[in-house]
């Protein structure tokens, strides 16, 4: 299944993970300046959660899609079963 990011999903996401990347970038400037440890744990927190959001995001349009997929799924042949171990390997997937 590739994953499709229309649009807006696409922008946003992409927005959070350059946010995250110069957030990244200003963490190493910090620990090579020698700045307050507290600051650092600080920026770097922000880099995580922006991380984070950018791989919900990218995890809800997945979810969406694979969804649509069973269903078409369902009307080409395949069985509960089958559609139920696709969900289940993708969840697992986010464990």
């Amino acid at each position: 299944m590739e994953l499709d990011l229309a649009g807006a999903d696409l922008k946003a996401v992409l927005n959070r993970l350059r946010r995250a990347q110069g957030q990244i970038s200003g963490v190493i400037r910090m620990i090579e300046e020698g700045r307050d440890c507290e600051e650092v744990v600080m920026q770097l927190a922000a880099a995580s959660r922006a991380l984070d959001r950018a791989g919900f995001a990218i995890i809800a349009t997945g979810l969406q899609q694979c969804v649509t997929d069973i269903e078409a799924g369902r009307s080409s042949g395949e069985d509960a079963e089958q559609m139920r171990a696709r969900l289940e390997k993708l969840f697992l997937s986010l464990a």
